[in-house]
């Protein structure tokens, strides 16, 4: 046991080139900076085998960032240890002004032996494409968003006013073919926007059919299926959660989801004195933002519609137990709410957090089945 060597590597990686540091095993352990290498696979699986091979043990870990898991599955791959870092969550000194990839790949060697980082759920290749499939989606319907909002502004600018009050609909394309300017380059801008927008829309729903079209060869399909018995939940909010999320057992409890998705109250509070304020916003925005639309739905008694049943009668039983409990308690939770006088905004808020819980539970049952 004298012998035993272990060591701890951070690496700051970057598009070029990843700085490396060592720690070895021990609180007097000696910390060493490696240094630069370049970031192909061959450059680095040649230094990965080199570090290797001097300890009978190598942690290595870097932060999660745009370089993506490719070095985490090369690290796997050769058999060794690798963590994907939280950035957020890593400890930083305030007094701490010097940035640079050397210090930085220091720390996170010293972290790493110090037990002080937090690590990230890496997906499959395929849940990775998964996601990259859906976030493209949510990127298109952002953009989709963004050129309506400039052809409504435009309108507004030379004072034509739609007559009704839902927008986007086949009526309301009519009347802007039907605007006329005096200016031909008034014209011309309109029927740019006009165009940008039904190219979008037609992107967004070719994804969408895309996805559909994915979905059933993907590992967490059943998972997707049963999360739509739920209220508010259709197939575009299941597939962002289930790709988001991704293994929801990896959460112990409804609680744990619900901070990671920052659906939680933050505070503040020192001895005799607690202060809590509005929630987190600290974990995965973009479930976030789709769970408190679906909690809109809740405003409404409980029912199932045509689409629901159907969903229903092909879920396993604890499921269809689980979701009608859920319609059931949030319906209520928001007459509750509601009557108090609390903000609409605020009710929704504390419903999603709500249907967070829910949709842990359908999702492990489901998860449960499958295994």
């Amino acid at each position: 046991m004298a012998d035993y060597k272990e060591a701890f590597v951070g690496i700051d990686v970057a598009k070029l080139e990843n700085a490396i540091a060592i720690a070895e095993f021990g609180r007097d352990g000696e910390v060493r900076y490696f240094g630069e290498v370049e970031a192909s696979d061959a450059s680095m699986r040649r230094v990965i085998q080199r570090i290797a091979a001097k300890f009978d043990r190598v942690h290595f870990c870097y932060e999660a960032g745009p370089t993506g898991y490719g070095l985490h599955r090369l690290i796997r791959s050769l058999g060794d240890g690798c963590m994907v870092v939280a950035l957020s969550m890593i400890p930083r000194k305030p007094g701490d002004r010097v940035k640079t990839n050397r210090r930085d790949a220091l720390a996170l060697a010293r972290l790493l032996r110090a037990g002080e980082l937090t690590a990230v759920w890496v997906p499959d290749e395929g849940h990775e494409a998964m996601r990259d499939l859906v976030r493209a989606r949510s990127a298109a319907v952002e953009t989709l968003r963004v050129h309506r909002q400039q052809t409504r502004a435009f309108m507004l600018k030379h004072g034509r006013i739609y007559p009704r009050k839902k927008a986007w609909t086949m009526r309301y394309l009519h009347w802007l073919q039907e605007q006329q300017f005096d200016h031909p380059a008034h014209q011309i801008a309109l029927q740019e926007m006009v165009e940008a927008v039904r190219v979008l829309k037609e992107r967004v729903e070719r994804l969408e059919k895309v996805i559909e079209e994915f979905l059933p060869d993907w590992s967490l399909a059943p998972v997707v299926r049963a999360l739509q018995t739920l209220r508010g939940v259709d197939l575009v909010v299941a597939v962002t959660f289930a790709t988001e999320v991704g293994d929801v057992t990896r959460f112990e409890s409804p609680r744990q989801l619900m901070g990671y998705l920052g659906l939680v109250p933050g505070e503040r509070s020192t001895g005799e004195t607690v202060r809590r304020g509005a929630i987190t916003k600290a974990g995965n925005g973009r479930v976030r933002h789709m769970l408190v639309e679906s909690a809109w739905t809740y405003r409404h008694p409980p029912k199932l519609g045509v689409r629901k049943i159907y969903l229903m009668e092909h879920a396993p039983s604890r499921v269809r137990e689980i979701a009608w409990k859920a319609q059931s308690r949030l319906t209520a939770r928001y007459r509750l709410l509601a009557a108090r006088g609390k903000r609409t905004t605020v009710v929704c808020t504390a419903i999603a957090r709500e249907l967070a819980g829910f949709m842990w539970a359908v999702a492990r049952q489901a998860q449960a089945i499958r295994t």
